[in-house]
C-alpha cells in the first residue's frame, strides 16, 4: 500500500499486525491507530456527507474527522486510539450498527 505519511524515526519499535479493510498492514507498537492507517494507505475514511476522502485533521481528538470502526462494529477515534496486534479495522460505517435504535 501506498501510505500518505512517510516515517523518518523511532523504526526500531516492535511491528505489530492489524488489517485495513481487509489488507494486512504493519504498524510500530505504540502508535496511534490514525499513524498506522496513514502510514499505509492515502485515506482514513470517506466524508460521510459527499464523495470526498478524509485523512484526519487535527492529529488530537478534537475535529471528529478520524472516525472508523473494529470489524465488529465498534466506533474508533483513529488518532486516539492505540494499535493492537490483530486489530480488524474497517474505513466504511457497518450497516444498521445504532445501538440506540434496537428493540
Amino acid at each position: 500500500m501506498n501510505g500518505r505519511f512517510l516515517r523518518v524515526g523511532e523504526t526500531a519499535r516492535a511491528k505489530v499486525e492489524l488489517t485495513i479493510d481487509g489488507a494486512t498492514v504493519e504498524a510500530l507498537a505504540g502508535d496511534t491507530l490514525l499513524t498506522a492507517m496513514l502510514c499505509s494507505v492515502r485515506h482514513v475514511r470517506q466524508s460521510e456527507f459527499g464523495a470526498e476522502k478524509r485523512a484526519g485533521f487535527c492529529l488530537m481528538g478534537a475535529c471528529q474527522d478520524c472516525w472508523v470502526w473494529t470489524a465488529d462494529g465498534e466506533r474508533l477515534r483513529a488518532c486516539t486510539t492505540v494499535v493492537e496486534a490483530g486489530m480488524r479495522v474497517v474505513t466504511t460505517q457497518p450497516e444498521g450498527q445504532w445501538a440506540n435504535l434496537a428493540s
